[in-house]
Parts: C-alpha cells; structure tokens; sequence
C-alpha cells in the first residue's frame, strides 16, 4: 500500500543502493545522494507503481534498476496491446478483471431469451388449442397436420369394415343376390379407401353406398360433417402459421449499436431503424424499455426492472412514417434513466435496451411486432450514424450499405446532469457579469462644463416623477434616457440602489 508524505528517519551511511558493474568504455550513471535535512528526518512520497520512492527534495536519486524496471515495463504494455487488442480492465493489484457478459433478455432477432418452468396448469393449453397449434414449430405442425386425417381416415375406415362385417357383406361376397351396404367392401383396405372418398369428396364410383343401409347414411353425414370441419380447422391453422405477421419482422432492422451524442446542445440517446420491403407498415409505433436490476429503498431486489424510456411519446414523434431509415433519439432528461450516467460510467454499467416496434402490414392488415436490444457494451458514446440517403434524378436513394456505420464526433464525456449545471452556471455567469457593468459608478458630466455634476437634494425624486428609475439587466440603457428633460440627472447611490433593487427583484 503507497505511503505518501509519511516521514521516514534518516537512513544509515552503511546502506547503499546496488550498482551495476559496467565495462571500461561505457560512462557510468552518476547519482548524487540527497542532502538530509538539519533535524536528521527526510520526507519522501512513495508510489504504488515499482516501488518508486520520489523525495520532495530538488536533488533526485536516480536508480539504474528502476529505469530498467520501466522499460521492461512499457515493451511488455507495447507486446500486451498488440496480441490482446484494446486494454482490458484492471484490478488494485494489476490483475486482468474479466467483465462478465450480460444475459440478453431479448435477443438481436427479437427471441425473448425466457423459458417457463415448473407450470403445473398445463391444462390451459387445450383451452386454446387453435393458438397452441400455431405456436408449435413446423415439425410439430406438420406431425399433427398428417395425423389429423390420417386418424379420421382410419377411424371411419374401420368403422365401414364393422358395418360390413356385422351385416355379413363379406360373407357373401359372390352372391349376386345380396345387397351389401357398401358396394364393392371386400377388406378393411377397400374400407379405408372408401373412407378417404368419402372424406376428401373425391367420388371414383367404385365403391358406392346403396339404399339398404340406414345405418351408413347416417353414417356418410357424419363424416362429411366431421370431415369438412377437420378440414376448417387444419387448413386454417396452415395459413395463419404460413402467414404470420412476426415473419413481416424480418425485413424490420435496426442498427447493430446505440450512440449517445450532443443533439441540439442536449445529450441524446439514438439508434436507427429501417423497412427493407416496398410496401409499409401503417401506423408504425416506436417503444423503448431499460431492463437493469435495482433494489428498492426497502432492501427488495427485483432483478429485471423495466423503466420506460420516452422516445417522443409526449410530443407525438414516437409516430413514425417508416418510408425511410430514421433515427429514433431520447432526449436524455431530468426524467431519463441515464440524467446521472457519464461516459466512465456507462462502461462500467450493466444493463440493456429493449426496442419495440409496433405496426399494421399493409399488405394484410394484420399487426406486427418487431424488436431488438442493446446492451451496456453496446452504447457508444461520442458517436453518431453517417447519413445513407441522397438525391437522384427523381427519387431519393437510400444506401443501406451504410446503415450500421457511425462515426465520432466532439462529445462531452461528462453526464447530462453535469452538462446542465454547466450550462446554467454559465447563464448565471453572463448575468451577474452584465449586472456588474451596470453597477460601476459612471461619472456624469455636463456638456458645457465637463465638470461632475452635483447630486439633487434628497428631497427631489430621481426623475422629477416620484418614481426610481429602473435597469433592465442583459441591456445597456444611457443615463441621458433615465431622466427626463430638464431634471437633473439622479445621484450615483440612488443609481446602484436601483440596481440592487431590480435583480432581488
């Protein structure tokens, strides 16, 4: 641990520093030995790096080790920057400290990175089981696409077989005399196959059902009723999942990072986002969510608190008319998570953005939802998106090869909160040093004369009305226009008063 201005007794002429033998022909390094001083006692500053102990004495003890140690030092700073890239942090004692990488809540794509577990009502699935079945992945769709008709197919074809073979069609199957339910049964395969006509309306007219047979009309209604509604339901299922608007958000991007950059004299978090399809979603609605773990005043830990981020909501510029790429910016506030977050510690925050964008495709009407996020590592401060549209013959052309690209700009480093207590001390600056000039006492002379004039008696009013005079602060206002014609001009006491007056006014 350093020890600084500690003061430390005088060292013995026995102890001596470790010298270097060196060849003839090389000088040697001369070191001159600091004078103690007259009480016996030295006062040296000793620092954390190398042990470097630096005496606050005009002469400087000079140490061939320790500028050995330094050099040692920066080649293996320069060797360290070229294999390992940009410097990682660093703990007290030197040691790398390894910044753990966030979990992402959302990812880039949009996935919600959240898995449900332990759910015991399991039931409430079959409840909705239109919307389970589109929720499922295309295997499990297509399994129960497939076996949704081949079940009926095979529940009715054996239905057909038993009524056959309860009846004793196929029992005379050569007797030219009998009338069987259904013509031309001989085995559950011709069964099934009169199944599948039956169901799909297909109608070869082999196998066809005759009028002896009251049970198998019934029968024949009640699998064109139950057919056609397998039918409804499977082939609707299809086309909502074929059709879904998430797969809209495909072609909804946004940029790869958020800058953070000065915007009108205001810091202002932005990121950009663009529809690559010609046809565009109406009514397209921009959203935007801070997920960061925080503990409440109580000592509650609540680990994934969502604080909303105001991207234009008050001012209607949340609205967006996404023909082209824009950049979606959030006026960092007195209301903004990140009023108090400055650029040292935005790198050592944790935390991330979610954004949501909401809207009608135009083309089916239907309601998308397109989302993203950034994390902490992912914010970059001091930068800000390159333009990527441009005028041609006709139209405007949009060059989404530069719509990741940012590029740095003069940024404050400090936070929002310091950059408005700048500004405003700044403010308070000008004023007082406007007031300051008007409150120098002016030596009013007359024309003819050139003499001070001499105050009027206190008795009089300042400008023969009864009322002070006034001064506007932030203007410069001539004496000769404070006092009417042919009064006397006030006195310099009554002119600062009224100075005084109007600011604690």
């Amino acid at each position: 641990m350093a020890v600084e201005n500690s003061v430390l007794p005088p060292r013995p002429d026995s102890l001596s520093l470790p010298v270097d033998h060196k060849p003839e022909g090389e000088p040697e390094a001369v070191t001159e030995a600091p004078v103690p001083p007259a009480d016996g006692c030295g006062v040296f500053n000793v620092s954390e790096e190398l042990g470097h102990v630096v005496t606050t004495e005009a002469a400087k003890v000079k140490r061939s080790f320790q500028s050995k140690m330094a050099e040692r030092e920066a080649t293996a700073n320069q060797t360290r920057k070229k294999t390992q890239g940009p410097e990682k942090e660093r703990g007290r004692f030197g040691w790398v400290r390894t910044r753990r990488k966030r979990q992402r809540y959302v990812e880039k794509n949009g996935r919600c990175n959240v898995q449900h577990g332990n759910m015991r009502e399991t039931y409430r699935y079959l409840t909705d089981i239109f919307t389970t079945l589109v929720d499922l992945n295309w295997r499990c769709s297509l399994f129960v696409f497939v076996m949704a008709y081949a079940v009926t197919w095979l529940f009715f074809g054996a239905i057909w077989y038993l009524i056959a073979y309860c009846r004793g069609d196929l029992d005379h199957l050569e007797d030219e005399t009998w009338t069987p339910c259904v013509n031309n049964v001989n085995n559950f395969i011709s069964a099934f196959l009169f199944s599948i006509e039956t169901e799909t309306t297909i109608g070869y007219g082999h196998r066809v059902i005759t009028d002896q047979c009251p049970v198998g009309t019934m029968l024949l209604l009640l699998q064109a009723i139950l057919g056609s509604m397998v039918n409804a339901f499977m082939v609707g299922c299809m086309f909502v999942k074929i059709s879904q608007p998430n797969k809209r958000a495909e072609t909804l991007v946004f940029s790869k990072h958020a800058v953070i950059s000065l915007r009108d004299d205001k810091l202002c978090l932005m990121f950009r986002v663009g529809d690559l399809r010609s046809s565009h979603i109406v009514g397209a609605n921009m959203r935007a969510k801070l997920i960061k773990s925080k503990q409440t005043q109580e000592g509650e830990f609540i680990p994934l608190d969502q604080t909303d981020i105001s991207v234009g909501f008050e001012t209607g510029d949340d609205r967006l008319f996404l023909v082209s790429p824009l950049v979606i910016s959030h006026e960092i506030d007195a209301h903004s998570p990140f009023w108090d977050m400055s650029q040292a510690q935005l790198e050592k925050e944790d935390f991330e953005i979610v954004v949501i964008l909401e809207g009608m495709v135009e083309a089916t009407g239907m309601t998308c939802q397109a989302r993203s996020s950034y994390l902490a590592e992912e914010v970059q401060w001091g930068h800000r998106f390159s333009p990527m549209m441009s005028l041609a013959e006709g139209f405007f052309d949009i060059d989404y090869g530069a719509f990741h690209h940012t590029f740095e700009v003069d940024t404050p480093s400090c936070s929002a909160r310091e950059l408005s207590l700048a500004a405003a001390r700044l403010d308070a600056h000008l004023y007082w040093s406007i007031s300051s000039r008007l409150d120098e006492e002016p030596t009013l002379v007359q024309p003819d004369t050139k003499e001070p004039q001499a105050p009027p008696p206190e008795s009089a009013p300042a400008n023969g009305k009864g009322e002070a005079p006034t001064f506007i602060v932030g203007e410069m206002t001539d004496v000769g226009q404070m006092t009417d014609v042919g009064a006397p001009p006030p006195a310099l006491g009554e002119l600062n008063g009224s100075i005084q007056s109007a600011c604690e006014a």
